[in-house]
């Protein structure tokens, strides 16, 4: 079970958040920055959602503690502030996610469930998704004894796509993900790409890769 950290000043706000995400994640709080800090240096947060505006040390400052420990831990800000200074601020302090107060705790789990995968693809460097697990360490695809080397680009373009299942990406975004913004190759390039892939995979039951006509691309998990 996941480990969160609650940073909130406000106490009735702070037990209601504990109370409302204690059956899904494991939760510890703070009521500011400083003790913040000083739960997180203990070790074993996987994600913490704070609040901007707190006495002493603020969220700002919070995240730019965490962030020069060479600490990646996600972070959802929370704020009554809705500004876009305000949350250009905030990502520039190193900020994942920010939402603005009054919380919706659904769309709050939908958040920290999307920020825990994302840290687990990238400290682990693999997607798993039923018996198929894609490995960037050694750019394989494994399926019991299938496995399927890929060339990079082939397997930079999956990863891509499994990453962020359910996410369209223009034929732009990829060619800039996968073969940067200096690149000469084209649309063409994409396609050709995405349909190696598919010929590749066209027997998996785990995930398909969908066109979505005159935009991009998305990867759709099969449950």
């Amino acid at each position: 079970m996941a480990k969160i950290l609650i940073v909130e000043d406000d106490a009735n706000l702070r037990m209601l958040m504990t109370m409302r995400l204690k059956s899904k994640y494991e939760v510890a709080a703070a009521a500011d920055g400083r003790a913040a800090l000083e739960i997180f240096e203990n070790g074993g947060i996987d994600l913490i959602v704070t609040d901007l505006m707190m006495p002493g040390l603020d969220g700002y400052a919070l995240v730019e503690s965490i962030r020069s420990m060479g600490c990646y831990t996600p972070v959802i800000m929370l704020t009554a502030k809705d500004g876009m200074n305000d949350k250009g601020r905030g990502f520039a302090a190193g900020t994942d996610d920010y939402m603005t107060k009054p919380v919706n705790f659904e769309e709050l789990t939908w958040r920290i469930d999307a920020l825990l995968r994302r840290s687990k693809i990238a400290n682990e460097g693999k997607i798993t998704i039923g018996d198929v697990v894609v490995d960037k360490q050694s750019f394989t695809v494994t399926r019991g004894q299938e496995v399927y080397e890929l060339p990079t680009k082939e397997f930079q373009l999956l990863y891509l796509l499994l990453s962020y299942p359910g996410k369209i990406f223009t034929k732009e975004n990829i060619l800039d993900s996968v073969w940067g913004y200096s690149s000469e190759s084209d649309e063409f390039t994409v396609r050709t790409h995405i349909n190696r892939l598919r010929n590749k995979f066209e027997n998996f039951a785990e995930f398909e890769i969908v066109t979505i006509r005159g935009v991009g691309y998305k990867a759709v998990i099969r449950k």
